[in-house]
């Protein structure tokens, strides 16, 4: 299978001159289980850059003559509407062979920004690099990229195969050529023997499938997707997710991708970008976006609500909940600290801070338990099954400095 898929032009690149795919644009488990895996994802990609964010604020220079000119650069992107900032100087590379991930709520910019690369949203300001070609002016059909919306615009007349094959068929390869890749794409995508099928025949999971298969076929070197699984089941996504990134890895294919779905940035991603009101919230691996977020506004984008102003004095902090032992180091004074769940012990009643069970959410793994003390905010326990108190029962709480986070900003940022 790997064969037919490396099988492809001598330097792997799709052509420039793409033909106009509507799908491709250019013609055409959980976030913590994910960030907590493989430290090192090597593979193939074994020369890439890896992350080359500041780690807390957004990207940091780039492009300056420091090691290899980045496959994708963008400059002070700028984009305005309604005279509101959508993209508000957004600056972002992207290494060869890298697979970014940008993360977002609703009007975060995120698709803004794919669409501006892709050549489909012109710029304010600012300016997009390829391969250190600038693209002002570059239609989006010549700009040399992949990419798929999740609004996939398969085309009706043709059957799943000769969507597949679209851009196959472009450039020009033999019969047998395109019978394979789309074959083997079927496969890859859960959709094996489809490709007589026609796209009217197919339910809206089947035909987001179909589409990633056609912007995968090309092998182009650069490949922009927007919420790529999001139409597919979670057990057929979780799937998807590694057989992407082993196949992206064997590939080279360098990646920007956009998705609301935490767990599938974090387990395809070799770097995340999180993004707020038309800029870079923060960037950097997945493991250090996970275990520090830059502020209270990443927290909580990643699930985490026990966020809350302190006073530092020494080795811990004055809260609302009780005083909290504070990792060494921590700066003195007004701080805004984030405790995850994994460190709020549950204990007896007698101990720590009472507080009585208000909720409990059942997360595969462990028990969310949503915890009220009195007269401060609300905070969440994590806890194995087993030992998961019932709603109303009153416990003790006991922190854990190693799972105390030390956040920039105020706890509404």
């Amino acid at each position: 299978m790997r064969d037919a898929l490396r099988d492809t032009s001598k330097d792997g690149r799709a052509a420039e001159d793409t033909a106009e795919d509507p799908g491709s644009g250019a013609g055409a488990g959980t976030a913590r289980e994910a960030a907590m895996g493989p430290a090192s994802r090597k593979g193939a990609r074994g020369g890439r850059s890896g992350d080359r964010s500041d780690g807390r604020g957004g990207a940091a220079a780039e492009g300056n003559g420091a090691g290899p000119a980045p496959m994708l650069r963008i400059d002070d992107a700028t984009v305005r509407l309604g005279g509101r900032p959508v993209l508000d100087a957004v600056g972002l590379s992207v290494a060869e062979h890298e697979i970014v991930c940008v993360l977002g709520p609703s009007g975060s910019g995120k698709s803004t920004l794919l669409r501006a690369v892709a050549g489909l949203q012109p710029l304010d300001a600012g300016r997009v690099l390829l391969e250190g070609r600038d693209l002002e002016g570059v239609p989006a059909h010549r700009r040399g990229v992949g990419l798929m919306f999740q609004d996939h615009q398969l085309f009706p007349q043709r059957d799943v195969g000769g969507n597949v094959a679209f851009g196959l068929r472009v450039r020009g390869a033999d019969r047998e050529r395109q019978a394979a890749r789309v074959g083997e794409l079927l496969d890859l995508v859960g959709l094996p023997g489809s490709g007589r099928r026609a796209v009217a025949s197919l339910s809206g999971g089947e035909q987001q499938r179909v589409a990633l298969a056609r912007a995968l076929a090309p092998r182009p070197r650069l490949l922009m997707l927007d919420e790529p699984l999001g139409q597919l089941d979670r057990s057929l996504r979780e799937r998807l997710v590694v057989e992407l990134r082993e196949l992206f890895g064997e590939l080279g294919t360098t990646v920007l991708a956009v998705t609301h779905d935490q767990g599938e940035a974090f387990a395809l991603a070799d770097r995340v970008v999180v993004m707020r009101e038309g800029r870079i919230a923060q960037s950097g691996s997945p493991l250090d976006v996970w275990q520090r977020p830059a502020d209270a506004f990443v927290a909580r984008f990643l699930g985490f609500e026990n966020v809350v102003a302190a006073t530092v004095e020494g080795d811990t902090a004055s809260t609302p909940w009780g005083v909290l032992p504070v990792p060494r180091g921590t700066p003195r004074g007004e701080v805004t600290l984030l405790v995850r769940p994994a460190g709020v012990r549950l204990v007896a009643a007698t101990r720590g801070l009472r507080c009585t069970v208000a909720a409990r959410t059942f997360r595969g793994t462990h028990v969310a338990v949503r915890l009220q003390p009195p007269h401060a905010p609300r905070l969440e326990a994590a806890c194995a099954l087993r030992d998961a108190p019932g709603t109303g029962d009153e416990v003790g709480v006991e922190f854990d400095a190693a799972e105390v986070v030390v956040l920039g900003g105020g706890p509404d940022a």
